[in-house]
């Protein structure tokens, strides 16, 4: 408990903790500092993901200034123009509010407790993320630049075609827990929060150790995509391996398509991925089946395969699923 001199935390406390400073500006007030109109402060403001102020609150800070000065410079500039900006912005703000609510949760079972531990839950959480909160701002900085050289590497590798630069060939794999709503229900709320923990930090491993890249995790499924499809054939036995052999946790099903996709926002669309969806919709348990194209790319003195009876997959008509093993 805080002392009976002291005024205990609230809310605004944190957020002035973390941010370093207070709100000085109405959303008119930063749009004038920065010298854009209004309504381009909103719509950056939106696509960062932040809710919209009304025109006489008082809600924004220096480094808001700061940082649509710095875009709104990078647009003139002629670097990019602002709906590349726009987009850029929606992307750090859908990324980081995620990474945001991960950490904190990460963060919550180690908040302080016991005797002269902070008692409020504001007061431990503004101690921890003062802790830590450096470090990591380091750290995601870092492996912004690693994932960054990464991405533009592969960029490299594409076609000079223009419509090569926009589709890229890869092999989409689905990996689905079997019948999770109905563990959910059997199972608490605590058990099923460390279930998908694990579910999704087993399969990231694999998927990073064999070269492949997760694109997003849906609580009960991952959806990832791989440049080769004899290496999504073993990322999709590895998960197997980690996830279905174990005793403790549930069994899993793979769905694997090969073919053009589009990438963006840090996202896949196209046919392969809704294929590889459908696939994995009736895939039985721990076991990987793919589509015609993923099939004939696999060697056959390493893969054994086997088509199995045709099947409506809803947006594709009847489909002949091909079951692979791995040899």
């Amino acid at each position: 408990m805080a002392p009976e001199s002291e005024q205990p935390l609230t809310r605004d406390d944190l957020v002035r903790g973390i941010l370093g400073t207070d709100p000085e500006f109405t959303s008119d007030e930063i749009a004038k500092a920065v010298d854009v109109d209004v309504d381009v402060t909103r719509r950056l403001w939106r696509a960062l993901g932040f809710p919209e102020y009304a025109e006489d609150e008082v809600a924004f800070t220096r480094a808001d200034v700061d940082a649509l000065g710095l875009l709104q410079s990078t647009v003139e500039s002629g670097v990019i123009d602002f709906d590349t900006a726009l987009n850029l912005t929606r992307a750090v703000g859908t990324t980081v509010a995620r990474l945001a609510d991960w950490e904190v949760a990460t963060l919550v079972p180690q908040l302080p407790v016991g005797e002269g531990a902070s008692q409020t839950r504001l007061a431990a959480a503004l101690e921890l993320i003062t802790s830590v909160g450096e470090p990591f701002e380091h750290l995601l900085v870092y492996a912004w630049r690693r994932h960054l050289a990464v991405a533009a590497s592969r960029v490299e590798s594409l076609g000079a075609d223009d419509e090569e630069l926009k589709t890229t060939e890869v092999t989409v794999g689905f990996a689905d827990i079997v019948a999770f709503s109905a563990l959910s229900n059997e199972i608490g709320e605590e058990r099923v929060g460390d279930l998908v923990e694990v579910f999704e930090s087993r399969c990231h491993d694999v998927v990073a150790t064999r070269g492949g890249r997760v694109i997003k995790s849906l609580g009960d499924s991952v959806l990832f995509i791989s440049d080769d499809a004899v290496k999504a054939l073993e990322i999709a036995d590895g998960i197997i391996g980690v996830i279905g052999r174990d005793s403790r946790m549930p069994d899993v099903r793979l769905g694997l398509a090969s073919g053009g996709v589009v990438m963006r926002m840090g996202d896949v669309f196209g046919p392969p991925v809704n294929l590889a969806a459908r696939l994995t919709a009736v895939a039985r348990r721990n076991r990987v089946i793919v589509d015609d194209v993923t099939s004939e790319m696999l060697p056959e003195d390493r893969f054994e395969t086997r088509r199995l009876p045709a099947r409506p997959l809803r947006g594709f008509g009847l489909v002949e699923p091909i079951a692979v093993r791995v040899l």
